[in-house]
């Protein structure tokens, strides 16, 4: 395993933010971790980087401790942190030979590495980091955090505010870096980046809810869903959480996912009713359930 992690806590005064977390990451493997912001997923990668000591538990890292291996585990892995942390008043070039000097490597021995990715802000390898944009900081912050060829990769939250053209543009990018045999740990609130991880691990509050590949995790949901829509959304999101068999109701886009507890659950019942509140254009279809979903059926049990 490329990562072992096995009943980590970690709590900062009263407040628990990792509790009891265990997890293993293959080879090559890509995880996602997914949870909202405070559900310690950058606590775990603090860890994992040697830069956090956990309170209890124990986890590795190419098979080295992070805390009596923590030297070694430094110079084989690299990390992306969740805010762009590179000098500002550097160059692009500057930053990434600055990172290649404390690995004791150059540009040109692992150019090989992120030629994909530093091809695209090459034409501006003069220009100073902190005059990039959010699509280029984050593919300078990569190339660095990949210039020493490491063999596990850690991304907290490497797309968060940026476009979603170069959102895709990155994740094309971790696929390519998979197929060179890094194993990538990345947490993400996106649930559309979720999809497309191996496998993901779904936290919250500090505790892992579960973890297994993006369609089990959603086939998880344990009834039927429907896409429910009238034309006044706040009054339907009422009048579902008072509808005698109701089990979850969430907005969702232009829709209202709503489940039912009732297994002989029949639409038209929920459409009567909902006229008899005096909704009018109403909606309702059947519709699979997403990670998000599931995700939240886990955090409200």
């Amino acid at each position: 395993m490329s990562i072992s992690v096995k009943n980590i806590s970690k709590s900062y005064g009263k407040v628990q933010a990792v509790q009891d977390v265990s997890f293993e990451v293959k080879e090559g493997e890509i995880l996602g971790l997914i949870g909202p912001d405070g559900a310690g997923k950058t606590t775990l990668f603090r860890i994992l980087t040697t830069l956090l000591l956990p309170d209890s538990g124990t986890a590795e890292v190419n098979g080295k401790d992070v805390i009596a291996d923590y030297i070694d585990i430094r110079n084989h892995v690299g990390y992306m942190p969740g805010r762009f942390s590179l000098y500002q008043d550097l160059s692009v070039k500057e930053n990434l030979e600055f990172f290649a000097t404390i690995f004791g490597t150059t540009i040109e021995e692992n150019y090989e590495l992120i030629k994909d990715i530093y091809v695209q802000i090459e034409p501006f390898k003069n220009r100073r980091a902190g005059a990039l944009s959010g699509g280029m900081k984050q593919k300078l912050a990569l190339s660095c955090a990949l210039i020493h060829k490491p063999k596990v990769l850690f991304l907290d939250e490497p797309t968060t505010g940026v476009d979603p053209v170069s959102r895709k543009e990155f994740w094309d990018m971790l696929k390519r870096l998979q197929e060179k045999g890094i194993t990538i740990l990345v947490s993400t609130p996106y649930m559309d980046e979720a999809a497309l991880c191996d496998r993901i691990a779904l936290i919250q509050d500090g505790k892992l809810l579960e973890i297994d590949t993006p369609k089990n995790i959603s086939k998880r949901f344990p009834t039927k869903l429907y896409n429910v829509s009238t034309d006044n959304t706040y009054q339907l999101i009422q009048d579902l959480k008072s509808y005698s068999s109701m089990h979850s109701v969430f907005p969702f886009g232009e829709w209202v996912h709503y489940a039912d507890s009732n297994k002989g659950f029949n639409p038209k019942d929920l459409r009567d009713y909902l006229k008899e509140n005096e909704h009018t254009n109403i909606k309702i279809e059947e519709t699979e359930p997403t990670i998000e979903d599931t995700f939240m059926e886990l955090s409200n049990v």
